[in-house]
């Protein structure tokens, strides 16, 4: 009798416990639930280096860059873990916490085998534009394989947490929104100026979008651009004349001031904002728009709201990363980054939403302009190349077609012409890779067999490795030299695994974020986890990075 009532005892000490420690967890979590941020907000500033946040420092005021630098954490040696270095790849890889290995995006554009002709990431024959007649409306995410940490917010809260995705640029908005966004917007320029969304996520524009669209705002930006403050102080860039810019058609040198509203007539209408830096205040006035519209924060499930600041790229890729315009752009969206943290204070409060800002990529330093200071760099000569290339296919294999692409530094084969020959395909891309690496200007090149067998840990080859998609990229890879890029010989462009292409800023700041910095190297790809850590919610499904204890508060 005695034992049974031990037994009796211990089993219902036993249902107590458990029942306690079930309370224990419910109240954890519900505790987390409510501790969350009611908002996320992830900023993608197109083309920064992170040497713009030193460079122009002393330009900055006190409530952009230098708020969240100050009182949030600063991740000083952050890095792209693969290339190439574009946009979609770099917006994609940011949100996914992966690289275009695993989420597919390993281009703006590229060749796509199966289909025989290019494809746009972004592109979606299938949907409808919304908001304009033209076709630039018919996009959707749907080349992107993996989730991003916000579709994995949606998923946790059962869809009740809002996802809205804001650039310039529509690549800029869809790709970091995700699958399940409730809406991406991006500006439809030429003679409409109004911001556009996608069938894929909507059949109409919400009145609030509507209104913003007729409200005039993106015309008010076709006026004079003239530098923030006097010229002569912007001694952190070079001189205003030179030989190593762009500028705009209609007007002789690029020379400040640009009157917008007369230039604009001759350079596409309203996408003459886009290369300025009114590109970056009408995003932030449709952003604060959207967070008021929208209601994001306004309950208790965690919202999302992504913003691309564009107009950095455009402009990078017109005047250089040593122009006066880069260095006023980047002064005048440090006012803007200041109007949209004092429009989160207000509308979704002090404290109560978390932020972060990075780029999808960097740029190199206009390569006239490295020579004219004799630093190794200039330009590759395509042309030369084909041509040499096509020469040597043709003696070699006795055939003119068995090249079907080259972009994105890669060689397309076509492999059923290979077959219908007899050639080994891996052998034919080794014969490759030893002609093209003799052409002048060639680095490196690597086959794709290479790239799926063997493991590289470090160089290059992890990066290279990191950005092949065994599915979508070619046959050959190739590697130019430092400096040396296949563009104009005025303005910056992008794309390589150099430091000027992948060390970018990252900025954490807000609710759950510590104060501090760190010059331990981080990955693009840990952005994604850390913010699913915050939130406990899952990773990405495709993720390879990992949380950055050290930026969370405990």
């Amino acid at each position: 009798m005695k034992k049974l009532v031990l037994v009796l005892g211990l089993a219902i000490l036993s249902v107590s416990c458990k029942s306690q420690n079930e309370t224990a967890v419910i109240t954890q979590k519900t505790s987390i639930s409510q501790d969350n941020p009611k908002l996320v907000i992830g900023i993608v500033v197109d083309q920064m280096r992170y040497d713009y946040l030193t460079r122009f420092y002393n330009k900055f005021g006190e409530g952009g860059f230098k708020r969240m630098m100050n009182e949030g954490f600063n991740c000083k040696n952050n890095h792209y873990n693969y290339t190439p270095t574009y946009t979609g790849p770099g917006h994609a890889s940011i949100y996914t916490g992966t690289t275009p290995k695993y989420h597919g995006i390993i281009a703006n554009n590229w060749y796509d085998k199966e289909l025989k002709e290019k494809v746009y990431c972004a592109g979606d024959e299938t949907m409808n534009s919304v908001g304009t007649e033209d076709k630039s409306g018919q996009m959707s995410p749907h080349r992107m394989r993996t989730t991003s940490f916000a579709d994995e917010n949606r998923l946790f809260t059962q869809m009740r947490g809002k996802t809205i995705g804001i650039s310039i640029k529509d690549r800029g908005a869809i790709l970091p929104a995700g699958h399940t966004a409730n809406a991406a917007y991006w500006f439809q320029g030429k003679d409409e100026g109004n911001w556009i969304t996608s069938s894929f996520y909507r059949n109409d524009l919400p009145s609030w979008v509507t209104s913003f669209n007729t409200s005039d705002v993106a015309e008010s930006y076709l006026k004079t651009w003239d530098t923030f403050y006097d010229i002569d102080t912007y001694t952190e860039s070079g001189s205003d004349l030179n030989t190593f810019e762009g500028g705009f058609k209609g007007k002789e040198t690029a020379t400040f001031p640009y009157d917008l509203k007369a230039l604009s007539k001759e350079n596409k209408g309203f996408d003459i904002l886009k290369a300025t830096a009114y590109g970056n205040s009408l995003t932030t006035d449709f952003a604060i728009a959207a967070i008021d519209g929208e209601q994001l924060g306004q309950d208790a499930y965690t919202d999302v709201l992504t913003v691309s600041y564009s107009s950095t790229d455009y402009v990078g890729h017109n005047f250089g990363v040593n122009s006066k315009e880069i260095q006023d752009t980047y002064i005048r969206l440090d006012h803007d980054l200041e109007r949209l943290i004092n429009a989160l204070d207000a509308q979704v409060g002090k404290g109560e939403y978390t932020l972060f800002l990075t780029s999808d990529h960097g740029a190199i330093e206009v390569p006239s302009y490295l020579e004219s200071v004799k630093i190794p760099a200039g330009y590759v000569d395509n042309k030369m190349r084909k041509k040499r290339l096509n020469a040597f296919m043709t003696e070699t294999y006795g055939a003119s077609d068995l090249i079907e692409s080259v972009s994105n530094y890669q060689i397309f084969l076509n492999r059923e012409k290979l077959d219908s020959l007899h050639l080994d395909l891996e052998t034919v891309q080794k014969r490759i890779v030893n002609e093209v690496i003799t052409y002048p200007n060639v680095d490196k090149a690597y086959t794709a067999t290479t790239m799926s067998s063997a493991y590289f840990s470090d160089g290059i080859e992890e990066l290279l490795q990191n950005g092949f998609n065994q599915r979508r990229s070619g046959d050959v890879i190739i590697v130019d030299d430092p400096s040396y890029i296949s563009y104009s010989r005025t303005g910056s462009t992008h794309g390589s695994g150099l430091n000027y292409d992948t060390h970018v800023p990252l900025l954490f700041y807000g609710k759950g974020i510590s104060k501090g910095s760190t010059f331990q190297k981080t990955r693009i790809v840990d952005i994604a986890p850390t913010i699913s850590a915050l939130l406990g919610i899952s990773f990405p499904n495709g993720a390879i990075g990992l949380p950055l204890e050290f930026v969370l508060k405990e």
